[in-house]
C-alpha cells in the first residue's frame, strides 16, 4: 500500500536521533507518527485494524512496526518485538524499501501493519501522535489494568505524560497524580485530568495522603529518568504495579533491592512499542476526547517538509509539544 503522507509530526525518539543520543542505521527516514491518504493499493489488502475494508482516498495511520505474525513473539503476543520487525522511521532505506518514514512525500506500507481509519472529526496533526504517544499511553494503562478506583502516579508531564493523565482519568482512575520536576507543567497536567501535582521530593507524602497511607496503586513512569523509575517504585503501596516506558535511550542502572520486591509484592513491567490493540484504543480514545481536552497546548508549530532542519530545531526547543511536518 503507498500512502501520500499528509503530516507527520516529530516525536522525542526522533529528536534523540538528530540531536545523536539514539543511534539509527544509515541512510534513514525518519519520522514514525504519521497520517496520510492512500493513493495506490495492492491485492489481498487486509481490512483495517476495525475490520472495515481499505480503499484509495482513505485517510489513515498505522502502527509504529509491521509484523510478520507467524514467529514466536507474535505467537507470545508480543508482535511489536516480531523476529522480522519493521519500525517505520527506524528502518534502513534499502532498494525496494527507501520510503518507510514520515519526513517523505509518500510512505509504503509493509504487510504486517495494522492500519486504522482516522475519523473525519479529528485534524491530521492531531490525529498523528495516536501513532506513537497515544498508542504507548494505552498500551501502559492496558497493562495497568484495572485502573478503576485506583490511585495512579504518573511521572513525567510531557505528551505522553498529558496523555497518561487523560487516560486514567478516562479509565475511572479515583486520583491521578502528576508529578515533574518542572512546576510550571502542573497548569497543563490539571487541564489534562491531573487532580493533583507534585514535585519529586513531596510525591511519597502526597500518595500516602491520597491512599489512607498505603502508596500509589499504579505509577506510569514516561520521564525518561532513571531516578524517577525508583522513584516510582518507592510510592507503590504493598502489590503496587509499575509500568516503565519513558526511558528510549540507555540510561544507568537502577538500584532495586529483590528483598524488598518479594516482600512488598510488587510488579514492574516494562512497555516498549506497542500492541496493534493499543493504537485501535489510542484512536478511539482520541475520536471521543478531543473535543474536551486541550490539545491545542500540544500544538508546536508545523513546517513544510523542505524546512524540515527548522522543523527539528523547534521541536528540540519546544519539549513538550508536538511539531507537524507537512509535505
Amino acid at each position: 500500500m503507498l500512502v501520500r503522507v499528509n503530516c507527520a509530526t516529530i516525536c522525542g525518539s526522533d529528536v534523540h536521533t538528530w540531536v545523536g543520543r539514539r543511534i539509527e542505521p544509515t541512510p534513514c527516514v525518519l519520522g514514525h507518527e504519521i497520517v496520510g491518504t492512500i493513493i495506490a493499493i495492492g491485492e489481498a489488502v487486509a481490512p483495517d485494524l476495525h475490520g472495515d475494508p481499505l480503499a484509495i482516498g482513505d485517510r489513515v495511520t498505522w502502527t509504529l512496526a509491521a509484523s510478520c505474525g507467524e514467529c514466536f513473539f507474535c505467537h507470545h503476543d508480543l508482535p511489536q518485538k516480531c523476529e522480522s520487525l519493521l519500525k517505520y522511521g527506524h528502518t534502513k532505506a534499502l532498494p525496494g524499501r527507501e520510503l518507510h518514514g514520515g519526513f517523505a512525500d509518500c510512505c509504503l506500507l509493509a504487510p504486517g501493519t495494522g492500519i486504522v481509519k482516522v475519523p473525519a472529526s479529528l485534524a491530521d496533526e492531531l490525529a498523528a501522535p495516536a501513532n506513537c504517544a497515544v498508542a504507548t499511553v494505552a498500551a501502559c494503562c492496558r497493562l495497568a489494568d484495572p485502573l478503576d478506583g485506583v490511585v495512579a502516579v504518573v511521572l513525567g508531564c510531557g505528551v505522553l505524560g498529558l496523555f497518561a493523565c487523560a487516560m486514567a482519568r478516562a479509565l475511572g482512575a479515583a486520583e491521578v497524580i502528576a508529578c515533574d520536576v518542572a512546576p510550571a507543567r502542573e497548569k497543563i497536567a490539571r487541564a489534562f485530568g491531573a487532580g493533583h501535582f507534585a514535585a519529586p521530593n513531596t510525591l511519597l507524602q502526597t500518595a500516602r495522603a491520597l491512599s489512607d497511607g498505603r502508596g500509589a496503586d499504579v505509577v506510569i513512569e514516561l520521564s525518561g529518568s532513571p531516578k524517577a523509575v525508583s522513584l516510582g517504585i518507592e510510592v507503590l503501596r504493598l502489590g503496587g504495579t509499575a509500568i516503565v516506558a519513558g526511558t528510549t535511550i540507555p540510561c544507568e542502572p537502577v538500584a532495586l533491592d529483590p528483598h524488598q520486591l518479594m516482600r512488598r509484592m510488587l510488579t514492574i513491567r516494562g512497555v516498549h512499542n506497542y500492541a496493534p490493540r493499543d493504537l485501535v484504543a489510542a484512536m478511539d480514545f482520541l475520536e471521543k476526547h478531543a473535543t474536551t481536552l486541550p490539545l491545542e497546548l500540544l500544538n508546536g508549530g508545523s513546517f513544510p517538509l523542505t524546512e524540515i532542519d527548522s522543523a527539528f530545531e523547534a521541536a528540540a526547543a519546544k519539549p513538550g509539544t508536538r511539531v507537524a511536518v507537512i509535505p
